[in-house]
């Protein structure tokens, strides 16, 4: 992933450095189990522990020559090592070492992730809280609807990525397996006790089969739930950029002191971040579907997946860190217009207040789809007109010889829509409060 979009905490993971130091970790894990069962004695593994190193720089070098990268790092460690280095990667296979490894890095990976959601979450329950009671207009199709509350539509946010964060730690749970099992996952020249002792020292679950890999569905799974992340930010930025538009107006991405919004027009205040955002979301997305495809392949391995997960591991994940931050920064700085909220909700001429007409005459004995006509007809007035709904429906006689005057005062109070507000934070915030 490109400079741009990399945090320097994510970025350290997916160093070659840190590559080479989790693939020697692994090795390192296989040769203590290996001592624990007197394969390696005790002098040999003094000297693993004291001597086991690499060089990037030389590793390099010799993969272009043997054009295998796991042999390479193994003749750069055994150099650094002599005589005990032939007890390194006693038994094992490549994907052994890689596989075992991708899984740290990737558990590694995930949880500053999870640790991005928590303050993404933190950041919406704050303004859910902040705004709840702010009356807002509710769209559907992108239309006036009902009336809602600003602090309940974050609720709503809230609550998804409250779903969004299990789906990726239950991922993260899923992925955090090694496997030592060897070329066909027979242990032929291991034992499975090497490799419980192994992943144990690792902090790693075991597969419990693996052929000569650990099966890629599990990192669909890590994938897609990242994917389905992203579908979550987009979902929001698209809302916020709907409200940010002039005509709307009901909140702002923050701008600093200094900042230009285009080249062209000194006016400009973009909704730039939420669209960034929308557009990064897109690839992670594409990649999940590339995970996806990882997933088939010839008997007990080939290396088709292999050049996928060289790109998406890293670049998912330091996707995902990258969005959650900007997205948590741009909630942390946005600016919302309570005063353009109430604009807007009157720019309809009140008729939001159609459903609640109607009921009134169902409830008084009226025939649903009689009441129906009756209601619409004064809608379509207020629209033609832009005469006030309200009056429309206190001028119709019909409607007021059916309910009477003091019914329909009653009817017509904003307020009304937010009856049940506190009982719905009740159920999205309830188990915080556990």
């Amino acid at each position: 992933m490109i400079e741009r979009y990399t945090r320097p905490e994510m970025a350290l993971i997916w160093t070659e450095e840190n590559r080479y130091q989790a693939w020697l970790d692994v090795e390192m894990a296989v040769c203590e189990a290996w001592c624990e069962q007197g394969v390696i004695s005790c002098a040999d593994m003094a000297e693993l522990r004291a001597k086991a190193g690499f060089d990037v720089e030389r590793i390099r070098e010799i993969e272009k020559q043997t054009r295998h990268d796991v042999i390479a790092f193994l003749t750069a460690v055994e150099e650094k090592v002599g005589p005990a280095a032939r007890f390194i990667h006693l038994g094992c296979t490549s994907s052994d070492i890689v596989d075992t490894a991708n899984a740290l890095l990737l558990v590694q990976a995930g949880r500053l992730i999870l640790a991005d959601m928590d303050r993404l979450l933190q950041s919406l329950k704050t303004l859910a809280f902040k705004y709840k009671g702010q009356l807002c207009m509710g769209r559907t199709h992108g239309v006036h609807a009902e009336p809602t509350s600003f602090g309940l539509k974050m609720a709503g946010f809230y609550a998804e990525f409250r779903r969004h964060r299990k789906r990726f730690a239950d991922a993260l749970e899923n992925i955090r397996v090694g496997k030592i099992s060897g070329a066909v996952g027979t242990y032929a020249f291991l034992n499975p006790g090497v490799e419980a002792r192994a992943c144990e020292r690792l902090g790693l679950k075991v597969d419990p089969v693996s052929t000569q890999i650990i099966q890629r569905d599990r990192h669909a799974q890590y994938f897609t739930a990242l994917a389905i992340m992203a579908g979550g930010v987009e979902r929001l930025c698209v809302e916020l950029r709907h409200l940010q538009r002039t005509e709307v107006l009901e909140v702002e991405e923050g701008f600093a002191k200094g900042q230009k919004g285009s080249s062209a027009m000194p006016h400009k205040k973009n909704p730039i971040s939420a669209e960034n955002m929308s557009g990064l979301s897109r690839l992670l997305r594409t990649n999940a579907l590339a995970s996806l495809e990882d997933m088939a392949l010839w008997h007990e391995r080939d290396i088709s997946h292999s050049s996928v997960e060289r790109v998406i591991m890293p670049d998912s994940t330091i996707l995902a860190d990258y969005i959650l931050n900007r997205l948590s920064g741009l909630l942390d700085n946005l600016q919302a217009h309570p005063e353009n909220m109430a604009r807007n909700l009157r720019l309809s001429h009140g008729l939001f207040f159609s459903q609640r007409v109607l009921l009134a005459l169902v409830e008084s004995g009226m025939p649903r789809q009689e009441a129906y006509v009756m209601v619409q007809r004064n809608a379509m007035k207020s629209w033609e007109q832009g005469a006030p709904f309200p009056d429309l429906i206190c001028e119709d006689r019909e409607i007021a010889a059916r309910l009477g005057h003091e019914k329909l005062a009653d009817l017509f109070d904003p307020v009304y829509y937010l009856r049940h507000e506190d009982e719905i934070f009740a159920r999205v915030f309830a188990s915080d409060a556990e």
